[in-house]
């Protein structure tokens, strides 16, 4: 499945989600579903198996990493020693003190060296581990089914690859940070136990406290971490929503309440973040308390053992500066914090990574086929709410099917489940004969095409914008589904035709329509499936790509979710949809003589029971002996898109009035 096919997916659950609503009906979930859902929310160990790649797919910079930092500690060592050895020499009034004070220079100095390599691999290692998560979490999102991505929303989304993703990269470097912090302080006490075991064993007393200092951080820090994490989630979530509705928000005056509820989290985000940070300055504050103190309790040994004659000025010196560098263990806290941070954020990039991938067979559809389209028995159900039930329909190859029916009749769930965007709960959907689900990826993406009503593009010029998808074109091939589209003529008018950059290319609805509309059409596969297609077009330029369709060499079968009496009156058969089930499949033509079929593009709200035939008025088109006849061209005004709202009337004439006027040329 394409990227751009899942860009739909915002718009996608918002209208299958109208369809659950508007059908107000309920069904138990199907089998497994229930369990998939546990799997996704349940927090098991898939977090520690992301960390444990992020480890192991930058393990050469990690070893890296490693060497340098343990060549600074043993560096760290040295110079101590080196320096007490040339601080007794000089004391002593003994030759040799300058190659000593030289060596701790050198030492010094590559201490320096080895740091700065240190920090560097770090960042290069947070940056190709968090690149890693990314990818990851994102392939899991693209090749999950339909359905499982959409419960993430766009801000949730956003949070978990990139917050969430970079605070799970830092693991390696975090690890690596621990290791080396503990390598230079284990080294200091076993240089105290060298020079003397009495300033070792009074360090060694203050460890336990030390250690469970740091094991209360790392218990609750976690906890707060998760929780910050899961709010900047709901805050990025709500933000993306109100970004999506921008212009609605603007239009309707509601921007100072919209701020205020994308801010409502914000005092929960504070009180989070508080008891983080206070978590972390508690931590910091006791050991730096206590690390100085046994720092000072070495010193004041060393001074005793100087005073009996067993330490020399010099091994006081080294023992003050190993008593430093053992104290240095309280450093942990900040990359153990990291950790933490780490394994919560990795907890939430690996729902995503660990979504079940839609499965694929290994099968080809026959070379010789011709877009014969069948659903056999097809149900699906979403959040309890059935969307399709019991749907059989079979589409001859080569045809074109215009799918009808009131909002949230199914038609949306229908076009998906047509071509695999999605699996249905129940039933087949077969292609020439060949149950899609057993289909190779591959050629399923070759051979069906989808245009949306909103169509996607990735950064790029306009060519590739067009070109894009599972099927390489020419530059011929990408200019001529332009023509067919209609979008030829507007594109070469743009300063660089089909190079130029789609970030200046400022588009218009339909114009986007139209690019999407030839982005189906440069594939030339056996199903092309409009969704909404063309609902941005107006009526003359949608009846030119028809036009431009049936006389091209394009073959292969077409669904088409239509909106407009002129789209299904120009369809070879009509699927009408009511309340999820197939009501009849039939010629326009045949169906126009159903009053029902009729009030299917009238406008008003959606009745609660299927419309019935009623009695004729005066003015009711229906009385009228040529009203039957199915209309080759638009017999009525357009209804408007938004549910419930009904479209502008002319004063003083009703909508059926306005049929029985037009309606006269229907023979036309």
């Amino acid at each position: 499945m394409t990227r751009l096919e899942r860009a739909e997916r915002p718009r996608g659950r918002r209208q299958r989600d109208e369809e659950g609503r508007d059908q107000g009906q309920s069904a138990a979930k199907p089998r497994g579903e229930g369990r998939r859902e546990k799997r996704r929310t349940a927090p098991g160990s898939g977090g520690d198996a992301l960390l444990r790649g992020t480890v192991r797919r930058t393990w050469f910079i990690a070893t890296v990493l490693g060497f340098c930092s343990t060549a600074a500690a043993g560096c760290a060592l040295a110079v101590p020693a080196v320096i007490g050895h040339a601080l007794d020499l000089m004391l002593d009034r003994r030759a040799g003190a300058g190659p000593w004070l030289a060596l701790s220079a050198v030492l010094l100095a590559g201490e320096v060296l080895l740091e700065a390599a240190r920090v560097l691999l770090s960042q290069l290692a947070n940056a190709r581990a968090t690149a890693w998560v990314r990818i990851r979490a994102l392939t899991g999102l693209l090749g999950s089914p339909l359905e499982r991505a959409a419960s993430y929303s766009p801000g949730d989304v956003a949070a978990r690859l990139c917050v969430n993703a970079a605070d799970s990269g830092a693991a390696p470097a975090a690890l690596a940070t621990i290791v080396s912090s503990l390598l230079a302080p284990v080294g200091a006490l076993v240089a105290l136990a060298l020079i003397d075991p009495w300033t070792a064993a009074v360090f060694l007393a203050g460890v336990p406290l030390l250690l469970l200092l740091l094991r209360a951080f790392a218990r609750h820090s976690s906890d707060s971490v998760g929780r910050y994490q899961r709010v900047q989630a709901d805050i990025a979530a709500r933000l993306a929503e109100a970004l999506e509705g921008a212009r609605t928000v603007a239009a309707a005056g509601t921007v100072e309440r919209e701020a205020r509820r994308v801010l409502a989290p914000l005092d929960e985000l504070a009180l989070h973040g508080r008891r983080m940070w206070t978590v972390h300055g508690r931590a910091v504050a006791h050991s730096g308390v206590l690390l100085p103190l046994l720092v000072t309790a070495v010193l004041v040994v060393g001074g005793v053992r100087v005073s009996q004659g067993a330490l020399s000025v010099g091994d006081l010196l080294a023992a003050s500066r190993y008593a430093a560098l053992a104290a240095g263990v309280g450093g942990v806290a900040s990359p153990l914090g990291a950790l933490v941070r780490a394994r919560s954020a990795a907890r939430r990039a690996a729902e995503l990574v660990d979504l079940d991938p839609m499965r694929h067979g290994c099968a080809v559809l026959p070379a010789d086929g011709t877009g014969a389209l069948e659903l056999r028995g097809v149900g699906v159900v979403r959040g309890g709410v059935p969307l399709l039930t019991d749907v059989s329909l079979k589409v001859p190859g080569g045809a074109t099917a215009a799918v009808v029916g009131r909002s949230g009749s199914g038609k949306s769930s229908l076009a998906a489940v047509a071509g695999r965007l999605e699996d249905a709960d129940v039933g087949q959907v077969l292609l020439d004969g060949t149950p899609l689900s057993q289909v190779a990826r591959s050629d399923l993406r070759a051979c069906v095409a989808y245009a949306f009503a909103r169509p996607e593009f990735p950064s790029g010029t306009v060519a590739e914008a067009v070109a894009a998808g599972a099927v390489r074109t020419s530059g011929e091939q990408v200019r001529h589904a332009a023509a067919l589209a209609h979008a030829d003529d507007f594109v070469r008018l743009l300063p660089q035709e089909y190079g130029t950059p789609l970030d200046r290319a400022p588009l218009s609805g339909g114009e986007r329509q139209r690019l999407g509309l030839a982005r189906a059409f440069v594939r030339r596969g056996r199903l092309t499936i409009l969704d909404d297609a063309t609902s941005s077009l107006d009526t003359a330029t949608e009846r030119q790509v028809e036009l431009a369709l049936s006389r091209s060499s394009l073959t292969g079968t077409r669904l088409v979710v239509a909106h407009r009496v002129s789209s299904a009156a120009r369809a070879d058969l009509v699927i009408w949809l009511e309340a999820g089930r197939v009501r009849r499949v039939a010629p326009h033509g045949e169906l126009w003589r159903d009053p029902d079929y009729r009030a299917v593009f009238a406008p008003g709200p959606v009745p609660e029971q299927p419309a019935t035939p009623y009695p004729p008025t005066a003015w009711d088109p229906v009385s009228a002996p040529d009203s039957r006849a199915a209309p080759d061209r638009v017999p009525v005004q357009e209804p408007s898109r938004t549910p419930g709202a009904a479209p502008p009337r002319r004063a003083g004439w009703p909508p059926a009035a306005l049929v029985a006027r037009r309606g006269r040329g229907a023979g036309r």
